[in-house]
């Protein structure tokens, strides 16, 4: 498969340790503007639209996890940044982690948030009914799940902002990333196959996760030194815009550590 040449921004000192920035499905690197700005002092922070998102191109067929982790070690190469940091939200989480297996020169470490793997028991009975909906009405199916996946609390604005991004996104990438993410061969979001895929992770990597279930399995799978996971709790599943100062200090003290 052809790699894709991606739309992104690319901010901060040329010759300074790089982050990539990785937004999740049905989304785009809008959702990490604040974040790149705040961190692009200290950093190069490139931040791409995967293949079929944003203002990338939109391929027929192809729009998987694998094919867009695929593309960014492409894009690393051709920006000559070097072994990256990268941070993944949901489906980018699932992302960067297989960029990490797949392309490991590619990656200094690995920043993963409430990421799109380890699914189990009621998620999981749920997925070909979901995955029907997402063929038979792409975004709009879609939208729902991302309309209800917010803190109360969350600012004004940033529900809508997901909504409109997702609706935005074409019914074939939503139903191919989908079903990439869980039910293809070779898909690692179902936990046994999860599992697996962590283990031939070699980089460190810092994963935060809402659910405190999620947090203390995805402990148990830790086999690299300097790895840990972290438990957010009252907070949705976009938790990285939910909490962006939050994030930005964990991101900038990860990434301190692992380019020292």
């Amino acid at each position: 498969m052809d790699h894709l040449r991606l739309f992104r921004t690319d901010l901060g000192p040329a010759g300074a340790p790089a982050l990539l920035l990785v937004h999740g499905w049905g989304g785009d690197g809008r959702e990490w503007s604040p974040h790149a700005e705040a961190l692009a002092g200290r950093f190069r922070v490139v931040v791409p639209d995967l293949r079929g998102h944003g203002r990338s191109p939109v391929p027929d067929e192809g729009n998987t996890p694998v094919a867009m982790a695929d593309d960014l070690a492409a894009l690393i190469d051709s920006l000559g940044t070097g072994p990256v940091v990268a941070v993944g939200h949901s489906m980018g989480g699932q992302v960067v982690n297989l960029l990490a297996v797949r392309h490991p020169a590619h990656v200094r470490s690995v920043v993963a948030l409430d990421p799109a793997h380890g699914a189990h028991g009621a998620e999981v009975e749920g997925i070909p009914a979901r995955l029907a909906a997402y063929r038979e009405h792409g975004a709009r199916a879609a939208a729902e799940f991302v309309a209800a996946a917010f803190a109360p609390g969350a600012r004004p604005g940033l529900r809508i902002g997901h909504v409109r991004a997702m609706l935005g996104t074409p019914d074939h990438v939503i139903a191919q990333a989908y079903a990439g993410m869980y039910t293809d061969r070779g898909a690692v979001g179902v936990r046994p196959h999860s599992e697996a895929y962590l283990r031939l992770r070699t980089r460190p990597a810092l994963t935060v996760w809402t659910s405190e279930e999620a947090a203390i399995w995805e402990r148990g799978t830790l086999h690299v030194p300097g790895s840990r996971v972290e438990h957010w709790p009252d907070s949705g599943h976009y938790l990285h815009e939910e909490h962006v100062d939050r994030t930005v200090g964990l991101i900038e003290d990860w990434a301190k550590a692992a380019t020292a």
